[in-house]
């Protein structure tokens, strides 16, 4: 019986691991960025992903799933800058942007759990191809909000719609790590 949380926190323990070590290298670099921009990264992401999973092969030397830890990290990005919004410099320590990961983590996490209760781990009996596509649709409804000046009648608003994102993109790697491709 596969255990939900754990392999959450595993895969997560990866993608924070890659935004740690790019901390280092270029720090919060992407709070000059609006969150449209950051929105537009995880198209980039998913749409890649879809690409290559349509056509069978990449040439680009990198995996698909490195293109769902983008989403994972792209998404807690956009997440703090919809929180702070955008700043015309770096305005942040890493360790701050660290530290805002983590609280959208565990914010995005509960999330996840409280709906997996819900659908009854409905994501494991998915079709692995569909993660993209409901990445793509997410994207799609954000760019529309976001083109709304952030504002819905009925529907849930960006940042829901970055979680979904995000727990998307970790269900694929879940899978990914189960060797379910």
């Amino acid at each position: 019986m596969p255990d939900t949380s754990k392999e959450y926190d595993q895969v997560i323990k990866t993608c924070r691991a890659i935004f740690v070590d790019k901390m280092g290298d270029y720090g919060p670099s992407w709070r000059i960025s609006r969150p449209s921009t950051i929105t537009d990264q995880i198209f980039i992401n998913a749409k890649r992903i879809r690409t290559v999973q349509i056509n069978g092969s990449s040439k680009v030397n990198e995996d698909i799933y490195s293109e769902y830890i983008g989403i994972v990290n792209y998404g807690v990005i956009g997440l703090i800058q919809l929180e702070r919004g955008f700043s015309d410099k770096i305005d942040m320590t890493s360790a701050e942007a660290i530290e805002l990961y983590d609280k959208y983590i565990a914010e995005t996490k509960s999330l996840m759990i409280n709906k997996n209760t819900d659908y009854g781990e409905a994501w494991r009996d998915m079709r692995p191809s569909s993660y993209a596509d409901f990445i793509l649709t997410k994207v799609e409804r954000t760019k529309s909000i976001e083109d709304h000046g952030g504002k819905t009648k009925v529907s849930e608003g960006i940042a829901a719609n970055y979680q979904d994102m995000i727990n998307y993109a970790v269900f694929a790697l879940i899978r990914h790590n189960e060797g379910t491709e």
